[in-house]
This record gives C-alpha cells, sequence and structure tokens, in this order.
C-alpha cells in the first residue's frame, strides 16, 4: 500500500485540495508518503497504533500545499479561503498553525 500511494502522489499531488477533513480519509494516505512509520497492537486494545516521526508529517504536509493553493487560485478563491483550508489541514492532523491570516 505504501508504494501505491507514494507513486499516487507522484502523479497526483492534489489530495489536501479534494480530501474531505471531516473524515479520516486523507490520514492513512498521507502516512504512507513518511519515510519511518511503524505500527503496533497492545493486547486488549481494540485498535492498533501507529508511530512516526511529527517532523516528517510536518515536512510532507508543508511540501504538499502547492498543488491544492494552485487550484484554489485558478478557482478564484481568496487568500482568507486559502488560508483556512491550510489551517483545517494542519488541524486534521492535530498539529498547531499559528501563522496570521491574510490582510492581518
Amino acid at each position: 500500500m505504501r508504494n501505491f500511494y507514494q507513486y499516487f502522489h507522484r502523479v497526483w499531488p492534489y489530495w489536501f485540495y479534494f480530501c474531505d477533513l471531516q473524515a479520516e480519509t486523507l490520514t492513512m494516505p498521507t502516512l504512507c508518503l513518511l519515510p519511518n512509520i511503524s505500527g503496533f497492537k497492545r493486547l486488549g486494545e481494540p485498535m492498533a497504533q501507529v508511530e512516526y516521526d511529527p517532523l516528517d508529517l510536518l515536512r510532507i504536509i508543508e511540501r504538499n500545499f502547492v498543488p491544492p493553493n494552485t487550484m484554489l487560485e485558478r478557482a478564484g478563491r481568496s487568500e482568507m479561503d486559502i488560508y483556512k483550508r491550510t489551517r483545517a489541514i494542519f488541524h486534521h492532523f492535530h498539529l498547531p498553525h499559528d501563522s496570521e491570516p491574510p490582510g492581518v
């Protein structure tokens, strides 16, 4: 799966534009792009856990804003709309987003 998502991302890097941020559909493909990831399951717990370096995730996210932002600009969206989408993506991954909105 990781190889598939890595290839898919190289040929179509627009995930952040199209994915529904209210669902978890963006999380797994994005985690497949990380260079190092490990999973484990504790006995008695229903869900498995995934471990990764948060800086790796941050780097992947930062590198992936050009394609969706370009699409938002082409669609005539404002700088504030682009800022809000960027902030929503950071929050989707439980990362802080403390940059100032445009025009502030």
